[in-house]
């Protein structure tokens, strides 16, 4: 872990005192031009003031304390607040819709579900009492009506919310883990990032480009990774896996690939508008919505890039639609080996930083919690021999004890090439690969806190000989 630099701790108290002076002028601006100057001022001064307390009180791998992410929200708050003063659906003088409105925002920004329905409540709530006590005021002044500013509606909302989630949910949804480090401090992480906004399917040849490899677009006969054999350890041995299981990961492109999503339906609404606004936009993550939209066929190779000095082959596992040729999954497949478990890591490239799946195996029906429930299972494999368990499928799960596997969120330094990096803890994924009266399938599995929303059910068929 690395600490800022005293130019870089200098600008981060820059932006902020900038940000500062923005929402002190548009919380004063209602009481004329010298007021907002002043609020400018004050604002500049506080916010700046409290970046340098944070950024001081900070220690390396974490994140600023959350008393100086709760002020610096309601700050940018303030100018949305002021914004909607002047939309006629927003009356000034009634702060609740403005609050409600500057909740639902902050809440749909928290992810989760249950965070999701308290950012509007916690919202009208914060606009009500605002209204109460300008009702007061009014009674007790004896003068006319005391006008609430969409300003101070919209930062008090988001204020208000932020300290009431920060009570209610304790479990970080993120937590910093790296900052500005070298690519092999964090072996978990794969640290390939997209230069342009688009990622697409033409990902990997650029990539080729950049790092001055040889690229190998569909490559025949090749797996998404080299050999299961890289993924021995203590509770896992490789020889138990189907044989089919084990061709499937290591020759992925003599299969075809059909895919039937199932959604929960919670999710659909929030799903559609993040592929509209992101998913078709960056080319990356598009996965079907329905059977429907399944049954236009997917299309699978996989991209290398070889003659890496250092390195191994570049394996870029590419799906997408066959109609149309646009990217569903543009996915890093990687091997790696930590205090002698083997791990698969796979890095999402999106513009300039990664997010990536870092995923331990283990035997189809064996305990998925860590480190205790595969040490149990190691027991019974031994027991009963080194065959195929179960019918030999191969489970990979980011759910465990382990401190590999996970999710990790990465910026990439377009200077130094260092990442910073955060683990978000709220996602989970398992992929189950097994046989099925001799046919080939899989589930992929997805969760939100705890929460399910996604099953993908796959089903592979060796593609037709030439």
């Amino acid at each position: 872990m690395t600490e800022a630099s005293p130019a870089g701790r200098a600008g981060q108290i820059g932006v902020a005192s900038l940000i500062g002076a923005v929402a002190g002028a548009a919380l004063a601006a209602g009481r004329g031009p010298r007021a907002a100057v002043a609020g400018a001022l004050a604002g500049a001064a506080g916010l700046g003031a409290a970046e340098a307390v944070a950024r001081a009180t900070q220690h390396p791998g974490e994140i600023p304390p959350l008393w100086s992410r709760i002020l610096m929200s309601g700050a940018l708050a303030a100018p949305a607040g002021w914004a909607a003063d002047r939309i006629p659906v927003f009356p000034g003088a009634r702060p609740v819709p403005v609050a409600t409105a500057a909740g639902a925002v902050a809440g749909a920004l928290g992810l989760r579900p249950q965070k999701v329905l308290l950012g509007p409540a916690a919202g009208a709530a914060m606009g009500l009492g605002l209204a109460g006590l300008s009702r007061a005021r009014e009674r007790t002044s004896g003068r006319g009506a005391h006008r609430v500013s969409g300003s101070v509606a919209a930062a008090a909302a988001v204020i208000g919310y932020r300290a009431t989630s920060a009570l209610v949910f304790r479990d970080p949804q993120l937590s910093l883990l790296a900052e500005r480090v070298h690519a092999e401090d964090v072996p978990f992480v794969v640290p390939l990032g997209s230069q342009t906004r688009y990622v697409g399917t033409g990902y990997v040849s650029a990539l080729a480009n950049i790092l001055g490899g040889t690229y190998t677009p569909d490559v025949k006969d090749i797996g998404i990774v080299a050999s299961l054999d890289e993924l021995a350890g203590p509770s896992f041995d490789p020889a138990g896996i189907d044989p089919l299981v084990r061709e499937f990961y290591e020759h992925t492109t003599r299969f075809a690939l059909d895919i039937v999503p199932e959604w929960r339906l919670w999710v659909r609404p929030g799903y559609l508008l993040y592929r509209t606004l992101l998913a078709r936009p960056l080319g990356q993550a598009n996965v079907p919505m329905s059977q429907r939209e399944a049954q236009r066929g997917v299309l699978s190779r996989i991209d290398t890039i070889t003659g890496l000095e250092g390195t191994g082959t570049v394996r870029g596992w590419i799906r997408s639609f066959a109609d149309s040729g646009k990217p569903i999954y543009v996915g890093i497949y990687t091997t790696y080996r930590h205090e002698g478990r083997g791990y698969v890591s796979v890095g999402f490239p999106l513009p300039q930083a990664s997010f990536t799946a870092t995923l331990a195996p283990r035997f189809r029906g064996q305990g998925s919690r860590g480190q205790g429930s595969q040490r149990q299972g190691s027991q019974r494999q031994g027991s009963q021999g080194s065959g195929p368990r179960l019918g030999g499928g191969l489970v990979l799960d980011s759910r465990s004890e382990l401190d590999q596997a996970g999710h990790y969120l990465t910026y990439i330094d377009p200077q130094t090439g260092d990442l910073t990096t955060a683990a978000v803890r709220g996602f989970a994924e398992r992929l189950d690969v097994y046989v099925d009266s001799g046919e080939l399938r899989a589930e992929h599995a997805f969760w939100v806190f705890g929460i399910p929303f996604l099953v993908l059910h796959y089903r592979m068929h060796r593609k037709p000989q030439r």
